[in-house]
């Protein structure tokens, strides 16, 4: 027994080390290697800078302006990662990496304690190797740290209910607490309501059996109190119930009107998270639809309840944004990661029409992958067929392609038939680590040699001038278009905003200082619009005008 102890002992360890290494070298290198995409990355980015900028850690702000939609945990994080490592891409996105390595620990001591240190591994590397989990710890997006804190506080809730844990009764509820609260405090009272409701919903299918008694609830609001407190407290002891009247009349606004162009059709996360979730998308079908495969039957009910509390919640609000669903990535891993766990114990082949999805779908994606860098690259051949002016003119950049790029969709395509066919052979082990381990590393690779090039055809000509234009006492701003890039990238100073809230005074005004405009070539009316404004260049899909001021034009 002691042997056999050891060596469960010592693989668990060896478990834990290949997760910590394979999260430290997935996440962390090369963050940096390509600009910060609008809207939100750049947005939350230019959050934590302002605050750095103004000394202001409490109050959220975009252009020096109040900003209701979100609460500042996150940007704190980027603020203290901005100290370390300087206001760039790799400070804003270096929080999101770490918590991806934190989740994957995670992971597997969640699914050590439930099952096995072998189902605990499976469950972190089909997160680390899986294409939008994967890609979000190496975005500055808020979500990951969001749907981490949700995620344990619904775990710390379930321990708290248990009927076979008896141990730290008060405990449970109070981390359940602390964790919801500080979800909350990361992007506001939606992680309250996807527990409640996950919960209401558990508590149905149990017929309320273990519903937890009135001690427990309280501790869970008090902790969950003091949480919020440290933020929403302040905010109305400084300023009145105005602010959080306004914080909250957003957050409503954003759940009943489509926000900024995003009201797509109801089933539209359902697309995304199938996906978008490739491979555990395909593989947790069989456990999400039907048997628990001998795992935890009231854990696996509440993570099934999870995705779909998820999935119809945000399929309901008006505003679809592809990561409000991707709190569902935590369950539906864990129900491939029991498919694939049932799969190695029992040595069972895979199901065929699985099999098939799996190559189809990754046949799919590695044509995408092996096509997008090579007509790129000869982007002849696709100018005839298209319509949109600006997307014509964005591919005249010039970009250097090697060639090699679309041999990254081929590799990965020979991989994932590799793994259709160790599955098939039920080798599962071999399969599984070949599956994931190779869309990571395909994932890996695309990130560092293909998006930075192809970003430069979108983005990279307007993000190019604002930095050109970092230190000097000007206005920029985009015309015709939303974006946030102008205040990041060219590091705009804590000076008043009038007049640059006001576009017309911009265009048309009594302007004190140069004006300098970032237009799409498709505003043919731009010219007629601004008084006195010269085109300075255009690349890409951009022109770029310049205003003097007024005095010095009448000179």
């Amino acid at each position: 027994m002691e042997i056999a102890h050891s060596i469960n002992k010592r693989q668990s360890n060896l478990y834990l080390i290949l997760i910590i290494l394979s999260g430290i070298i997935f996440f962390i290198p090369f963050l940096g290697r390509v600009h910060l995409f609008d809207w939100d990355e750049i947005n939350f980015a230019e959050s934590a800078r302002e605050m750095i900028v103004t000394g202001n850690y409490h109050r959220v702000q975009i252009n020096f302006q109040p900003f209701w939609e979100k609460p500042p945990l996150f940007f704190w994080l980027q603020v203290a990662s901005m100290k370390l490592f300087g206001i760039n891409e790799f400070a804003a996105r270096f929080p999101n990496a770490i918590c991806g390595i934190v989740s994957l620990v995670t992971f597997f001591l969640i699914g050590k304690k439930f099952k096995s240190p072998r189902f605990g591994f499976i469950w972190a590397i089909s997160y680390l190797g899986s294409f939008l989990p994967h890609l979000y710890y190496k975005s500055g997006i808020i979500d990951p740290v969001f749907n981490y804190f949700i995620f344990l506080g619904i775990y710390f809730m379930y321990l708290a209910v248990s009927k076979d844990i008896f141990k730290h009764k008060y405990l449970y509820p109070a981390l359940a607490g602390l964790f919801i609260g500080l979800a909350t405090l990361t992007k506001g009272p939606v992680g309250l309501l996807v527990f409640l409701i996950s919960f209401f919903v558990y508590f149905l299918f149990t017929r309320f059996k273990h519903f937890p008694n009135i001690k427990k609830i309280l501790v869970f609001i008090f902790f969950f109190t003091i949480i919020c407190l440290l933020w929403f407290g302040e905010e109305i002891v400084k300023n009145g119930f105005w602010f959080l009247k306004e914080f909250l009349s957003y957050q409503v606004d954003l759940f009943l009107h489509p926000v900024a162009s995003h009201g797509e059709p109801f089933y539209y996360h359902f697309v995304v998270v199938f996906i978008g979730c490739f491979p555990i998308s395909v593989i947790a079908l069989p456990v999400l639809f039907g048997k628990s495969h001998e795992m935890n039957k009231d854990f696996l009910r509440l993570m099934k309840i999870l995705f779909w509390t998820v999935m119809i919640l945000f399929s309901i609000t008006t505003t679809k944004i592809v990561h409000y669903s991707s709190l569902t990535y935590f369950p539906l891993s864990f129900l491939a990661a029991c498919y694939l766990d049932f799969l190695v114990a029992n040595k069972h082949k895979m199901r065929i029409p699985l099999l098939v999805l799996i190559a189809c779908m990754g046949f799919v994606f590695s044509l995408l992958l092996a096509a997008l860098p090579y007509v790129a690259n000869h982007h002849e051949l696709i100018l005839p067929y298209l319509k949109d002016p600006y997307a014509a003119a964005s591919l005249n950049v010039n970009v250097h392609w090697s060639g090699f790029e679309s041999l990254i969709g081929v590799g990965y395509f020979l991989a994932v038939m590799l793994a259709v066919l160790f599955f098939y052979k039920k080798k599962n082990r071999m399969a599984i680590i070949f599956l994931f381990y190779s869309t990571a590393i395909c994932l890996f690779i695309y990130l560092l040699a293909v998006v930075p090039k192809i970003e430069k055809y979108s983005q990279g000509p307007a993000i190019d001038f604002y930095i050109s234009l970092q230190g000097k006492d000007v206005y920029v701003w985009p015309i015709g278009f939303k974006s946030y890039a102008q205040y990041f990238y060219a590091k705009k100073p804590a000076t008043p905003v009038y007049g640059e809230r006001d576009e017309q005074f911009l265009l048309k005004g009594n302007i004190t200082k140069p004006a300098f405009f970032v237009v799409k070539i498709t505003n043919t009316g731009f010219d007629s619009t601004c008084n006195n404004c010269t085109l300075i260049k255009q690349e890409g899909g951009f022109k770029f005008y310049k205003r003097e001021p007024v005095g010095l034009n009448s000179q």
